[in-house]
């Protein structure tokens, strides 16, 4: 006689075992049409799990992340059912789920098109509207090999291979269709109705270059259908938001393949990119940091102190001397900061230590994972380290969390969402130091009284951390800055302070980026603001053109008193018809163009029109000027 406790603490009994589809029955109608899984003492389970001992029990429906979960593992089957039987020579490999959707690997004689895509979704549409069973099955490992290589699906019966033959395998089967999964999954094809096939790409067979290219159809599943039309309109934007386009158009910067995963920044890129330096640079003086700058290469020997070679080796770059000294180009920054804290006694009364980086890394990234200035392999980090006591540990939390939301709001992101990512199984130090790190970044959040997600086992290898994840302007989420604590690194490079009582102590080291990847940043700010970047970021402030021969002396007159007054600004005098350069520097996103004929001429002030096409008429260059500077001074207000 099991007995379910549910969510709401009751408790339902059964005269005998039952499956989680009539538990749910048994509690309605509505709940039972709408159950597609079950969460059995934590564990999701398909709706024809059966229970046969007491447990507590969750019904799982669509209006949870889990049951969307279901839903869009379940239509990667359904996408792999309907290639099959469209295309029965193709060879299904993995289906997984990934954010806001999933995608299927295939090994086929030809690539598919987009006409192929079409067709695929149609018969996918066709199978779910005949609301096929999917029913669970275990079979030995064995067996279930035979069995697909015997279907000439030698890349699902290499999966199984893998798997140690004493356990048995889940098969999931929906009629003829039969595909390898742990599951859970919906109870018929029926429940899956919203979908859409966004695209196709390669990817390598195990992620390994060395085997075979196979085609990945990507595409998105969701509850309803509102959600899908909102979800592939945010893609539309997305697209409008390219920042590899955007950074084309504008003149901001490329990439080559003689240097691939590093920016080639042109001027106006660069000037973007140093404006973000600057303004990081004033925030952290007035927070006490002192900046420093070290090597970019260094030995083997301090990485493997440190326990990157041994943790972090496949993402080295590393070269070798003549007399067989192993270098590495730093991945990260934080060895060079423990060196320089190393010289010299340092006592407690010049902790905290707060020492800031514009530190350049390199980490190799394989080539189809880079992506524009989102995913690269050499770039700059706005990295600072603290060194303090463990008095001083979560005030330094503290004071660096706050910091960072201040500096978000600059740039327009009010919607920040904190993770706190704990021990990851590879990790050095002991348990008991891991305690004290992660109850200090949790009791610095606690008692600001700020929410926050627990992620486990995510954290770096030398300590747990926060990370704060950006929403922009149309949705989208962006992992950006980390804070990090660290008692390993200082042990590992024996760094000590003088304390009071003049004994030797271990400083505790906090990690801190803001930014993160500064190019990274860089392409998330150019996406969230679609290219139309606030005054104060803009690389151009304004544009004087003239509009015949006469006003050319006048008009650089106005651009060289603009620039005086500390603006970027630039004059074009070229023999164009105003009306096209007034459309070109539009297509150009300039945050304001002036314009000067021969009334503005004489009576010495511009005409002024603002992004977007609004025209403010005439003003003087001290009017001018000064609205500049309450639209500068307001940052994020100018958005």
């Amino acid at each position: 006689m099991p007995n379910i406790t549910l969510p709401d603490g009751s408790v339902r009994s059964f005269e005998h075992p039952v499956t989680v589809a009539e538990v749910a029955a048994s509690i309605g109608a509505g709940l039972a049409k709408a159950a597609l899984a079950g969460k059995v003492d934590g564990r999701l389970v398909d709706l024809s799990h059966r229970i046969e001992s007491d447990t507590p029990l969750a019904i799982v429906t669509d209006k949870s992340a889990e049951g969307l979960d279901v839903i869009r593992h379940s239509t990667a089957h359904l996408l792999a059912h309907a290639v099959k039987e469209l295309f029965p020579d193709a060879q299904v490999t993995i289906g997984p789920v990934i954010e806001n959707g999933f995608y299927y690997d295939f090994s086929y004689k030809r690539p598919f098109t987009p006409e192929d895509l079409e067709k695929i979704e149609k018969r996918m549409a066709e199978l779910a509207k005949r609301e096929i069973p999917v029913a669970r099955e275990v079979w030995a490992r064995d067996e279930a090999v035979a069995f697909f290589k015997n279907q000439g699906e030698h890349y699902k019966a290499e999966i199984i291979a893998s798997i140690p033959q004493a356990e048995d395998v889940s098969l999931y089967r929906q009629g003829d269709f039969v595909d390898l999964c742990r599951g859970p999954h919906v109870p018929t094809t029926g429940k899956l109705k919203v979908f859409k096939l966004t695209k196709v790409a390669g990817a390598y067979w195990r992620g390994d270059s060395k085997n075979e290219m196979l085609q990945r159809i990507y595409g998105t599943a969701w509850a309803k259908k509102e959600e899908l039309d909102a979800y592939l309109h945010m893609l539309e934007e997305a697209e409008k938001r390219d920042h590899r386009k955007l950074g084309q158009l504008l003149d901001l910067f490329h990439f080559q393949e003689e240097a691939p995963g590093a920016v080639f920044w042109h001027p106006k890129g660069w000037r973007l990119f140093q404006t973000l330096i600057n303004y990081m640079r004033e925030r952290q003086e007035e927070a006490g940091y002192v900046e420093v700058n070290t090597p970019d290469v260094m030995d083997r020997a301090l990485w493997e102190t440190s326990g990157h070679w041994q943790n972090y080796r496949q993402n080295m770059f590393t070269t070798q001397t003549e007399d067989e000294r192993v270098f590495a180009l730093k991945p990260m920054n934080c060895p060079g900061a423990v060196s320089m804290f190393a010289q010299g006694l340092k006592s407690y009364r010049d902790l905290p230590l707060r020492m800031a980086e514009f530190g350049k890394v390199h980490r190799y990234e394989p080539s189809g994972a880079l992506h524009g200035l989102l995913r690269v392999r050499h770039f700059t980090q706005d990295d600072a380290h603290v060194f303090c006591t463990e008095e001083q540990m979560e005030q330094e939390c503290k004071d660096v969390v706050a910091l960072i939301l201040d500096i978000y709001k600059d740039f327009g992101f009010d919607n920040v969402r904190i993770k706190l990512s704990t021990r990851p199984e590879n990790r050095i130090g002991s348990d008991e130091t891991w305690d004290k790190l992660e109850g200090a970044l949790a009791a610095a959040l606690d008692h600001m009284g700020m929410a926050y997600e627990l992620f486990p086992g995510e954290g770096a290898f030398y300590g747990p951390k926060l990370e704060f994840v950006l929403r922009d302007a149309i949705g989208r989420d962006w992992q950006c800055g980390t804070l990090q604590v660290d008692m390993n690194l200082p042990e590992r490079f024996d760094i000590h302070y003088v304390a009071e009582d003049n004994s030797r102590r271990r400083p505790v080291m906090l990690h801190r980026a803001l930014f993160g990847s500064l190019e990274r940043f860089t392409g998330i700010l150019i996406e969230h603001h679609a290219g139309n970047l606030p005054l104060w970021l803009s690389p151009v402030h304004a544009v004087v053109m003239n509009i015949s021969d006469g006003q050319a002396e006048y008009a650089q007159d106005v651009a060289k008193r603009l620039k005086r007054a500390g603006f970027r600004v630039e004059a074009d005098l070229r023999n164009e018809k105003i009306t096209y350069k007034i459309r070109e520097h539009s297509v150009h996103k300039l945050p304001y163009q002036l314009v000067v004929g021969e009334k503005e001429k004489a009576a010495g002030v511009v005409a002024v029109r603002v992004r977007g096409g609004q025209d403010l008429g005439q003003m003087s260059l001290e009017e001018l000027i000064e609205r500049w500077r309450r639209e500068m001074d307001a940052r994020a207000g100018s958005v």
